[in-house]
């Protein structure tokens, strides 16, 4: 399984078309999966990491209200992207409005993941937390057990 790393910056073209860094494709895929993510970005996953989630989703109890509109809202936004011979893929509107991509946008490799934020949102986004990421990354040793900061 890859490991996603690196910020990118890349400009969406008029048809909604978004180049995808190469490192980022070798990842990714030809075809991968694309839906609305947290925090007003888009999460761009593989096909097996995708069906790794689909698995641990479709064990959660579809009883519970919270389980059901989060299962909702991720699956029903989620869409298919296939790489163009050019390196881009098309941002279906839906996903574009969800994420308020305009013309440039920010693409991140999260680990297992990549994420696609507007330019503004992210620098927004970085500027909040960058002032707590000491504290956030005490908090984060604190869950990790056997872990000593």
């Amino acid at each position: 399984m890859p490991v996603f790393i690196g910020t990118y910056v890349h400009t969406l073209d008029n048809k909604g078309r978004l180049f995808i860094p190469a490192r980022l494709r070798e990842g990714l895929g030809e075809r991968f999966v694309v839906t609305k993510g947290l925090e007003g970005c888009l999460f761009g996953f593989s096909a097996s990491e995708w069906t790794q989630l689909e698995e641990k989703l479709l064990k959660l109890p579809f009883t519970q209200p919270e389980v059901r509109a989060f299962a909702r809202l991720f699956f029903a936004g989620a869409a298919e992207l296939e790489v163009d011979r050019q390196g881009r893929v098309l941002i279906p509107p839906y996903l574009r409005e969800y994420a308020q991509l305009q013309r440039e946008v920010v693409i991140l490799g999260v680990a297992n993941r990549v994420e696609f934020w507007a330019q503004e949102l992210w620098e927004r986004y970085q500027a909040e937390t960058q002032a707590v990421y000491e504290e956030l990354a005490a908090k984060l040793v604190a869950f990790s057990p056997g872990q000593e900061g």
